[in-house]
């Protein structure tokens, strides 16, 4: 088993050297990577025989088309940050705060765009960051929202654990918590992955009325409470609206799960 995935992270050091190169001979393949010349050449078969490397007229190596096409899978996956980013902006523009859009990667859910507070303060958010989907409004937004079999299978395969002060460790109460942002179409966290600091989310659907991001504002805990809690859900959840319509959801459709 070690070998195989050894030859597995070996091949996909032969892949990465095609991030900065168009074009590799054979014997560049052996330089840049490193690696035996024997190793290279079983691998690079392997990956020419699946379609990952093709080669060209001269006999040099280049990406196979199956990229392309993992290509535009992934596009369409991320083409709702061009959609968002006009209404995220407007959003940032009316709370000064944070606003993150979020999406599922597995049992992750990764910030695929943001826009940063105008507060003076850091907040630790970046895109490409990876979060659990039970901690964080708006990775717990998207989790209330899967459907219930995968929500349910989730729940039962991930260990909880604490992230920040007030990261939720207890499954029921996590249920619960779950039920209520699918009847509120909204959720809450306080101090869940960073203490001190609270965010507002809500769910961005398809035309079929399925879940597929989650948008959020995030600050200060102590902005959010009480009396300023209102009018943040309200703008979270249509700023989300406008987003899921922009993908042919409207309020007809009953959201998926």
């Amino acid at each position: 088993m070690q070998s195989k995935n050894k030859t597995a992270v070996r091949s996909m050091d032969i892949l990465n050297l095609f991030l900065t190169h168009s074009k590799l001979s054979f014997n560049e393949i052996v330089h840049f990577s490193g690696i035996p010349k024997t190793s290279v050449y079983r691998m690079v078969m392997s990956l020419e025989e699946m379609g990952l490397l093709a080669k060209d007229r001269d006999g040099k190596y280049l990406l196979g088309l199956l990229f392309l096409q993992f290509g535009h899978l992934v596009a369409e996956r991320f083409d709702i940050r061009q959609v968002a980013l006009p209404i995220m902006q407007k959003l940032h523009d009316k709370v000064g705060e944070a606003v993150n859009l979020i999406v599922q990667d597995g049992k992750e859910a990764i910030c695929i765009e943001k826009q940063d507070t105008k507060q003076r303060v850091r907040l630790n958010t970046a895109i490409g960051r990876r979060t659990p989907l039970y901690a964080g409004a708006c990775s717990r937004v998207i989790l209330a929202f899967l459907p219930q079999y995968e929500r349910e299978q989730y729940l039962e395969q991930i260990e909880l654990k604490s992230i920040a002060s007030g990261t939720i460790t207890d499954k029921e109460r996590l249920r619960i918590l779950l039920e209520d942002s699918r009847k509120m179409q909204f959720t809450i966290s306080h101090s869940e992955l960073e203490n001190y600091i609270s965010a507002v989310a809500a769910p961005i659907f398809n035309y079929k009325g399925y879940i597929i991001a989650g948008i959020s504002v995030a600050g200060l805990e102590v902005n959010y409470q009480n009396e300023l809690l209102p009018p943040l859900v309200e703008k979270v959840k249509s700023a989300a609206l406008d987003i899921s319509r922009e993908f042919g959801y409207n309020d007809k459709h009953l959201c998926l799960g």
